[in-house]
């Protein structure tokens, strides 16, 4: 609580003026961009103030661009990419990462995949040619395929299978998309994996893993010599291949309610609604941000305010929005439901908050507190060096890393009536798909309210 006492203060103090150079240093990304003659592209964001450096490289390719049947490769190609080279052997990368003081992981969304280092300024280096050489020469061996793949298994189990609002999560997208590939998750269905083999992760890898589908960004303080130079030495040799597959499947128009019921063992029942809403590249994706933000982002929401503060009929409620996906995604409302309550209930009142925001203008004071939220939010993030540089990379994702620059002005702009109208085109019962989940006899396994995975964010 003292913590986020403190948050709010540091965003008053931010947002009211007293943080004006850090707001003003926010908007200006003064990023340095290249692009090597095999297409790899190269992003700089320069901060000799930081005594680190964090080197992110970003492919185009995440759980979008799998297939039926084959669901789950990003995301297995994701763990085989640290298990060795032709010329370093399993475990080489992240001893000398460690040994340098460094730390490293990876991620995989279903719109890309990223692998990232931060280290002292004088690893840089070392992390350019760590990447360059698992870009080019990964070694997919059988047996350590199959060692992973049980990982990736036994993931899939801990935080799905046995997690019944992670799972209804789940079944609910696989039902709001009949069309495009965000109906599978990015971990894959079980099936999938346990066929899996490792010739499909190694074509795959020849696919997906080139330069001229993959982008670097670096940011912080880069040490002595040119970044792009350095950047030429490790990866300007690396062939560029063939551009992968385009992702065909395209979303129709939803035509009616869809419904998904489960029981599992729970202590308590959930509701998760989606509603299929635009991506950033409509003019109503802000509108949308702050809407969602005024319905279900933090106490001060008209969700949380009844259902869990006033009427007590929700343990939990939030509702999520990311309009920073490559194709269309969900806005979702998620709840745990009181004891002694019907999930049917919970779900009536949460239609009543609905219905109001596609009638009536938000006040004033919603409106400037959802901005208020999500300004804070993307200002604040911007003291991780690992941040601005996702910031920057998801923002060349989606078509350039100048669009970075371009979230506060946009999220400034929007106006009550945009919001109304954006609920009133996109809340409705045609484009909504409801999932519940039941509890049945049993120890009941609670686990936390339901929430759509998404990717990294600029917000």
């Amino acid at each position: 609580m003292r913590r986020m006492m403190l948050i709010g203060v540091m965003a008053g103090g931010l947002l009211a003026g007293e943080g004006a150079a850090q707001l003003a240093a926010a908007q200006e990304w003064p990023v340095q961009d290249r692009t090597l003659a095999n297409g790899l592209t190269v992003l700089f964001l320069e901060d000799r103030q930081t005594p680190l450096v964090t080197v992110q490289v970003w492919y185009r390719v995440g759980s979008r661009n799998e297939q039926p049947g084959l669901t789950g490769l990003s995301h297995v190609t994701e763990h085989m990419m640290f298990n060795g080279t032709a010329t370093r052997g399993p475990n080489v990368f992240s001893t000398l990462v460690q040994k340098a003081g460094g730390r490293h992981n990876a991620f995989t969304t279903s719109d890309y995949t990223v692998y990232f280092e931060t280290l002292a300024p004088q690893g840089l280096d070392l992390a350019l040619g760590l990447e360059a050489d698992r870009m080019a020469n990964l070694v997919i061996d059988a047996k350590e395929f199959g060692l992973e793949r049980n990982v990736v298994l036994e993931e899939r189990r801990l935080r799905t299978d046995d997690n019944p609002s992670e799972l209804l999560n789940e079944e609910v997208t696989a039902t709001a998309f009949k069309a495009h590939p965000y109906q599978w998750p990015v971990i894959g269905w079980t099936p999938d994996l346990q066929a899996m083999t490792a010739e499909d992760v190694r074509r795959y890898y020849q696919t997906y893993y080139a330069p001229n589908n993959a982008f670097l960004v670096i940011a912080g303080h880069p040490g002595e010599g040119s970044v792009f130079d350095r950047v030429e030495r490790y990866f300007g040799h690396l062939p560029r291949r063939d551009g992968p597959p385009a992702v065909r499947g395209r979303e129709p128009a939803p035509q009616g309610e869809r419904r998904v019921v489960l029981r599992r063992e729970a202590e308590l029942a959930h509701l998760v609604i989606g509603y299929q809403v635009p991506n950033h590249q409509s003019e109503d994706a802000f509108p949308l941000d702050v809407l969602s933000a005024v319905l279900g982002e933090g106490r001060s929401s008209r969700l949380y305010r009844r259902l869990v503060y006033s009427e007590q009929k929700a343990l939990a409620v939030r509702s999520d929005y990311t309009p920073f996906t490559v194709d269309p995604h969900l806005l979702s409302v998620t709840a745990q439901v009181t004891a002694g309550v019907t999930p049917e209930e919970l779900e009536r009142l949460i239609a009543e908050e609905i219905e109001r925001a596609r009638r009536e203008n938000v006040s004033p004071a919603e409106l400037a507190r959802a901005k208020r939220r999500l300004e804070a939010r993307f200002i604040l993030r911007q003291d991780s060096l690992f941040y601005r540089a996702l910031a920057v990379g998801q923002a060349e994702m989606l078509g350039g890393w100048a669009l970075v620059r371009e979230y506060l002005p946009r999220l400034r702009a929007v106006t009550a009536e945009q919001v109304r109208q954006a609920a009133e085109r996109y809340l409705t019962e045609e484009r909504r798909t409801v999932g519940v989940l039941y509890p049945t006899p049993g120890r009941g396994r609670g686990g936390r309210p339901a929430g759509r995975p998404t990717g990294g964010e600029f917000r």
